[in-house]
C-alpha cells in the first residue's frame, strides 16, 4: 500500500519505522511545524521528523491541515491508507475520506475508555490495571470511530507514565501491520464503540501541585503517573520540591509505628532514610525527590544533605 503517515511525538516514532521497515511504501510524513526550543530559540524537528529525514521520505508539516492548502498534496501523493498516530491537529472529513481504506489511529487506550490526549498518564493516575492499544477506523469525531483490533497490557505495580508510555509505543507497529494485511485480504471486522466512555484530558504543569488532602492512594498514583512530565510537586520552605517516588503508608501501618497523625502535608516522621508526609488518608513515605536547583536523589542521600524536622509542613504551590 502507498502510506501517508501523520504523527508528532516518540510515541509514533515505532510505528513510523515498523512501516518503513514493512512491505508497504510510505510516501509522506505529515507531522507538525518545527518548534524553538531553549534561550537560543532554535528551531527542533520533532521527533516524527527526525525519523523521517533520517529514511529519506518526504515530510510535510502544515501549520492547520483543516485550511485546505494540504489536499492538493493528498491528491499527489495519492495515499491508500493514512496512519494517524499522536499527530495533534483534528483532520477534515475531505482528508478522512481520501485514501480507499480511509484513516487509521493507532490510540494508547482500550477505546472507549480514555478517549483524548493522555490516556497514558491517566490510566496510571487512575489506577487501571489494565491498559493497551487500539486501532480505530477514523471518523470526524474525537476517538469515535470503530475499533479494529485491539492489545491489552497488565500495568506493573510501580508503573510510570514514561514506562507506559515506552510499552505501549513499542504495539503500534505489529498491529497497524496486521490491521493493514486484514484491509488488503478483506477480511476486517469493525467494531462500533459503545456510548460509554471517559476522557482524558491535556496534561498541564497545574496537574502537579500536590495536594495533600487528597489519599495517599491517590497521591501515589498522580507521582507515578506524571513521571516523567510534567512531573508532581510540593513547597519545602519555600522552594520548588518534586517527588519522583513514594509509597502508601497505611493509617494502620502509621499506628503501629506510633506515628502521630498530622495536619496535611505534615512531616510526620523522619529518620536516616525515611520522610513519610501525613495526607487526607495515610501517609506518603518519600523515596526519590529533587529540591529546586539540586538533582535527584534517594531519599537517604538526601536527608544526608538537609535537615528537616517532624512537623515541617510542604505547602501546595
Amino acid at each position: 500500500m502507498r502510506v501517508v503517515f501523520m504523527g508528532t511525538p516518540d510515541f509514533a516514532v515505532p510505528t513510523l519505522e515498523s512501516l518503513i521497515r514493512s512491505e508497504h511504501d510510505v510516501v509522506g510524513v505529515v507531522t507538525q511545524p518545527d518548534k524553538p526550543k531553549g534561550r537560543s530559540g532554535k528551531l527542533q524537528y520533532s521527533p516524527v521528523k527526525e525519523a523521517a529525514v533520517a529514511a529519506e521520505i518526504p515530510v510535510y508539516q502544515p501549520e492547520r491541515i483543516k485550511d485546505g492548502a494540504f489536499y492538493p498534496v493528498l491528491e499527489q501523493l495519492q495515499p491508500d491508507v493514512i496512519v494517524v498516530v499522536a499527530f495533534g491537529q483534528i483532520l477534515p472529513v475531505e482528508v478522512l475520506e481520501f485514501p480507499k481504506y480511509g484513516c487509521l489511529n493507532v490510540h494508547a487506550s482500550l477505546l472507549p475508555k480514555l478517549r483524548g490526549a493522555a490516556p497514558i498518564q491517566w490510566s496510571v493516575i487512575e489506577g487501571d490495571k489494565v491498559s493497551g492499544v487500539t486501532i480505530q477506523q477514523m471518523n470526524e469525531g474525537l476517538d469515535t470511530g470503530d475499533i479494529l483490533l485491539t492489545k491489552t497490557y497488565t500495568l506493573d505495580e510501580k508503573e510510570t507514565g514514561g514506562s507506559l508510555f515506552d510499552r505501549l509505543a513499542a504495539f503500534g507497529g505489529p498491529m497497524i501491520l496486521e490491521v493493514l494485511k486484514q484491509a488488503e485480504e478483506g477480511s476486517l471486522q469493525p467494531v462500533p464503540q459503545g456510548e460509554e466512555y471517559t476522557y482524558a484530558k491535556k496534561l498541564t504543569k497545574d496537574l502537579g501541585a500536590l495536594d495533600f488532602t487528597q489519599s495517599a492512594v491517590q497521591l501515589e498514583r498522580l507521582i507515578r503517573g506524571l513521571n516523567p512530565w510534567p512531573s508532581a510537586y510540593t513547597t519545602l520552605q519555600g522552594k520548588m520540591l518534586k517527588i519522583w517516588e513514594a509509597d502508601v503508608v497505611t493509617s494502620e501501618a502509621c499506628a503501629e509505628q506510633q506515628v502521630s497523625e498530622g495536619k496535611p502535608g505534615e512531616i510526620v516522621y523522619v529518620d536516616k532514610t525515611s520522610l513519610w508526609i501525613q495526607t487526607g488518608e495515610g501517609c506518603l513515605a518519600v523515596q526519590s525527590l529533587q529540591l529546586a536547583g539540586k538533582k535527584r536523589m534517594e531519599i537517604d542521600a538526601f536527608l544526608r544533605g538537609v535537615a528537616i524536622e517532624t512537623g515541617t509542613m510542604l505547602v501546595k504551590p
